[in-house]
């Protein structure tokens, strides 16, 4: 990569959390109780205060609730600001005054916008709005709100479904059809109702950002007619009154991962890209729109590697976002004038960057503390927010170390090994090869409290006593787009192989036991789950979370058909290529290994067929196999007794298999 390397690159990450060293017992799958997820950064225009969200487990109710916290920039002072109801998207407003955010109030009704006075008092309403409030920006002088917002269901008296789009599904467990299409309305300060400003009923418009002299708004807008349209995201401007017709400014493909930024002056857009459809992984790429002469610059090719988490820096000649590589994510920055990408700190993982008056928050993990909120100083971080310290000076976690070896074609794979706490050098372990999902993304050096977190899981195995693979196989987006596009149009092929490899890796090392090996992931980890347990019978034990096999059979029932007919064709057309990449249920024989299968019944991410499929396979070939159904959950569980109960059961199937490893 041609990135400008500071003296500081060589800093390590200073973390005021316990090292593992200091703490004693094992990570139980009831710790999910006290685990504090914490996201949705945002920073006070004069950089004097952070906002952010913190998720909780509540065992009571059994519900998933994020509530807004803010600490001040010195960190001496933290504050829970919500309570009881979930609350998301949370906004400074321009003057710094109040902090702003959605939620449904009381629940069941539709979603609003709510404003606390920083100074004290009590929240209320901004809008009193019909419909569902998804997103919304403040205008810089704060006299005016623009809200994306769609019909409300009224779920006692539910109409039918009427499907007229070619993407009729979406990741969260909803239809995508024109009742749910989403448009923009300019709320006044004080004043009650919403105004339309975007009508047409072919399109769904939504991530408004007001330019900086509040005169114009751009937007995402999406038609949806055709598969072009359904993989395409159009950005549009249109004047901040009503009445007005938007101008579209460019189009690009997404992967729903858009966020637009205005540069300080006005004259820039920032928005995020990913590439061709046609290709089976995105890496996720950013560029301005200049408004003066109406060119694309790209930004961030030199680096080779997906960016996320774009914002312009207080003075507006940069823009600040995260650089995923190699199991790391770094802050970085591009300057416009040169377009030159500096590297801004060591060995890190960072998600999420929010910069004000000088001011720089991240937040940011490392491989034994959960993500928290830190001040970005000079290449340091210096904590804001320690919200799980608590729990995890109890624990005694894992040591993780990268690992480097070639693949069957002498491709070089990168990963890391976990080893369990007390290991003994010379001892072979029982071993899980555990598989991150995807495939864009990447194992890291961090530790994610979201659920299937592959970097939790591999700490819950790894301190019950087993090694844990997790490795980058090509179809990872940490090593630059040659790796992650090797796998176009050829599933389970290489990542397959490097797989093998990392675990022929640790027998040849003499770690891992070659008669007590296990696997597992979720998602895409699950499909290549099933891909390697029809490839190779070494496996004792596999798990399976919410995968699919038979690729055929699932064609058009998830939200991928638009990127799924661009990469392989529709499968009239390219029949041998969907059973080829399709084998694990088609050669469904071939598999010996016990395997656990978990699914949501709701999920429209990857359809709950593909688990049943499997399950209903091994049943009928006599394979130990269990179906695990979570009612009422889609891809990512959110009920915390479902969270608790998949984690006791992932520990059960694997020393049910391969034995007690302590």
């Amino acid at each position: 990569m041609h990135v400008k390397r500071p003296l500081f690159l060589s800093l390590v990450l200073i973390v005021c959390l316990p090292l593992s060293a200091w703490a004693g017992r094992a990570l139980v799958p009831q710790d999910w109780y006290r685990f504090q997820d914490v996201s949705d950064l945002e920073i006070a225009p004069d950089g004097t205060a952070v906002a952010y969200l913190v998720t909780s487990y509540d065992r009571a109710s059994d519900e998933s609730r994020s509530a807004l916290w803010a600490a001040d920039w010195s960190g001496k002072s933290r504050t829970q600001l919500t309570r009881g109801e979930s609350v998301s998207e949370p906004r400074f407003s321009p003057d710094g005054r109040y902090l702003s955010y959605l939620t449904a109030r009381p629940a069941g009704t539709p979603t609003q916008l709510w404003v606390l006075d920083r100074r004290g008092g009590t929240a209320r309403a901004l809008s009193h709005c019909d419909g569902e409030i998804s997103g919304y920006a403040w205008s810089p002088d704060g006299a005016r709100v623009v809200v994306a917002m769609r019909a409300a269901e009224n779920p006692w008296s539910p109409r039918p479904i009427v499907v007229d789009t070619f993407q009729f599904k979406d990741e969260y467990g909803s239809y995508v059809i024109g009742q749910t299409r989403s448009h923009l309305y300019l709320l006044d300060v004080g004043r009650a109702g919403c105004t339309a400003i975007t009508r047409d009923p072919a399109r769904s418009d939504s991530r408004p950002a007001f330019s900086p002299d509040g005169r114009q708004i751009a937007y995402v807008s999406n038609a949806n007619g055709t598969a072009h349209e359904a993989a395409t995201d159009d950005i549009f401007l249109l004047s901040a009154t009503t009445g007005q017709t938007p101008r579209r400014l460019t189009s690009n493909w997404s992967d729903g991962l858009q966020r637009l930024a205005w540069s300080p002056d006005g004259k820039l857009i920032a928005f995020m890209h990913a590439d061709d459809p046609k290709e089976d992984v995105s890496m996720h790429r950013l560029a301005v729109f200049e408004l003066g002469t109406g060119r694309v610059r790209e930004l961030s090719m030199r680096v080779d590697r997906t960016v996320v988490s774009p914002r312009f820096s207080s003075d507006g000649r940069s823009l600040l976002f995260a650089v995923e590589d190699d199991g790391f994510q770094y802050p970085a920055q591009v300057s416009l004038d040169t377009g030159a990408v500096t590297r801004l700190g060591g060995p890190m993982v960072v998600s999420e960057l929010a910069a004000a008056a000088g001011h720089t928050a991240v937040l940011a993990s490392t491989d034994t503390a959960p993500f928290e909120v830190f001040a970005f100083e000079a290449g340091r971080l210096r904590p804001l927010s320690a919200h799980n310290q608590a729990l995890f000076a109890e624990l005694s976690l894992g040591s993780v170390a990268d690992i480097a070896f070639k693949s069957r074609d002498g491709t070089e794979i990168h990963g890391q090994i976990v080893k369990p706490p007390g290991f003994v050098p010379g001892r072979r372990y029982p071993t899980i090869l555990w598989i991150h999902g995807g495939p864009d993304g990447q194992d890291d050096h961090s530790l994610t409290l979201e659920s299937y977190g592959p970097q939790l899981e591999r700490q819950l195995f790894a301190t019950h006593g087993y090694v844990v693979l997790a490795i980058n196989y090509r179809g990872s987006t940490g090593r630059g787009g040659d790796f992650a596009h090797a796998i176009t149009r050829d599933w389970g092929h290489k990542e397959v192989e490097d797989l093998l490899a990392g675990v022929d890796y640790a027998i040849a090392q003499g770690i891992a036991d070659p008669a007590r090996l296990g696997v597992g992931g979720w998602s895409y980890g699950a499909q290549l789950t099933d891909y390697l347990i029809a490839s190779d019978t070494r496996f004792k034990a596999a798990i399976a979370g919410a995968g699919i096999a038979n690729q055929l059979a699932t064609y058009g029932s998830d939200p991928w058909v638009a990127s799924e007919n661009a990469e392989l064709g529709p499968p009239w057309q390219n029949t041998a290529l969907w059973l080829k990449i399709s084998y694990p249920f088609v050669h469904a024989d071939r598999i010996h290994t016990p395997t656990l299968f978990l699914h949501g019944d709701k999920d429209f991410n990857v359809p709950m067929s593909g688990s049943e499929q499997m399950y209903q396979a091994l049943r009928t070939l006599g394979v130990p196999t269990e179906l695990i159904v979570y009612p009422g959950e889609i891809h990512t569980l959110t009920r915390p007794s479902f969270m608790v109960d998949f984690y006791t059961r992932y520990l059960a199937w694997m020393e049910r298999y391969l034995g007690a490893a302590r």
